[in-house]
């Protein structure tokens, strides 16, 4: 993406790999638990390291997402590998890279090693490398999700794994080496490739083909590595700074408002308060608009805010939201200075939800549920007011 600066905010908030290029050279790779958020923080760098101090000259960004944080891991580690990008290169001085590789026993073990303390030659593969802290925890979710044993043929007693369910049976000589290999070293090397879908194909098929011969355990076995791998479970591997500031976000307190009028003779309008994801049922309040003599949802959401913002005793919001476009946003704006107003717009094709925001600390599944109940209220208050009328 060129001028991405001004296009940041429709970079997506998923997992996945991020990419700098200065004229047209990979100069840098780097992984994110939100790719959004963690691009949007270069332009304001609080360290000294290379690739913070040289932003200015980044002239094109690109991303790949992933489905998992463990995939952008094993991502960003092929493309260090494969292009060498020279910020990666210079960040690693004062540090030894990680590297996973796999033994060349019988039964070849996955192990972390520091470049420091890597042999190439003494291992049947090589994977790396990797600058993620949390190699321990990567090296536990693989040895969950290709049954790696940690165990030993010949042993007087199974392993703990094989009591789980997690081990194929090296240490009750259940399975050959050749199995093994077959079984779960082929797999995870197709998996640190970066080969996922040609893995999740192969599997399929090896599935079919043991349901259709009767091997139906196998078959079992083969499904349940299929779905983990499909929804790969590795919340251990989430930044810290992410985890407070989803705490934060799924924390705040929202006021919804929206405007219901049946022509110039009902008009009225709701206010929903939620925090986080939980509506405060006891705080909604009810408006008859009072001085909009025309069918503006614009002049009567203004209406609406200023009447809510003269009661000083209700609880401030950290989120103002309006059912509403460009138009509903800026009229909120010009009333509310210090709180950030975020609007939700159907979309051209009358389809799609556009949120219009200056800022990206939200999460978009709270602020649909918040506008579909401010909706539901003021539609609710409006029909209730023309029964009245109706029965008056």
């Amino acid at each position: 993406m060129k001028n991405w600066r001004e296009k940041i905010d429709k970079i997506p908030q998923s997992s996945g790999v991020y990419l700098f290029y200065q004229k047209g050279d990979l100069v840098y790779v780097g992984k994110a638990t939100s790719l959004r958020s963690r691009i949007k923080s270069y332009l304001s760098p609080k360290t000294s390291r290379p690739i913070e101090t040289l932003i200015d000259k980044i002239d094109e960004v690109k991303w790949k997402k992933t489905n998992s944080i463990l995939e952008a891991i094993i991502l960003e580690a092929n493309y260090i590998k494969k292009f060498k990008p020279k910020y990666n290169i210079k960040e690693k001085d004062d540090k030894s890279w990680n590297y996973l590789v796999i033994t060349k026993d019988d039964f070849p073990k996955l192990l972390a090693v520091r470049e420091r303390n890597l042999k190439v030659g003494d291992y049947k593969y090589v994977f790396g490398p990797y600058a993620e802290g949390k190699i321990s925890e990567v090296l536990r979710i693989l040895h969950s999700l290709f049954y790696i044993s940690r165990c030993s043929p010949n042993q007087k007693r199974p392993c703990f794994d094989y009591n789980l369910k997690r081990c194929l049976g090296v240490c009750t000589n259940e399975i050959t080496s050749d199995d093994y290999d077959k079984k779960v070293i082929k797999p995870l090397v197709l998996f640190l490739k970066g080969k996922k879908k040609s893995l999740i194909n192969s599997l399929e098929r090896k599935m079919k083909h043991c349901s259709k011969n009767n091997q139906f355990e196998e078959a079992i076995r083969l499904r349940n590595q299929i779905n983990a791998l499909q929804k790969i479970v590795d919340f251990s591997l989430l930044d810290k700074t992410f985890i407070e500031n989803n705490k934060k976000i799924t924390s705040q307190r929202i006021e919804g408002y929206d405007v219901s009028n049946l022509g110039d003779e009902i008009m009225v309008g709701s206010m929903v308060v939620f925090e986080g994801d939980k509506p405060i049922k006891k705080e909604y309040k009810k408006f008859k608009i009072k001085n909009v003599k025309n069918q503006s949802d614009t002049d009567c959401i203004k209406e609406i805010i200023e009447r809510r913002f003269n009661h000083k005793e209700w609880k401030m919001p950290d989120i103002i939201l309006i059912d509403g476009g460009k138009p509903q946003v800026s009229a909120v704006k010009t009333i509310v200075k210090d709180i950030p107003v975020i609007g939700i717009a159907k979309g051209s094709d009358r389809k799609k939800d556009e949120i219009i925001a200056d800022t990206n600390n939200y999460n978009r599944d709270i602020l649909i549920k918040v506008r579909d109940e401010a909706h539901r209220f003021a539609i609710s208050y409006q029909r209730k007011i023309k029964r009245k009328k109706l029965t008056s």
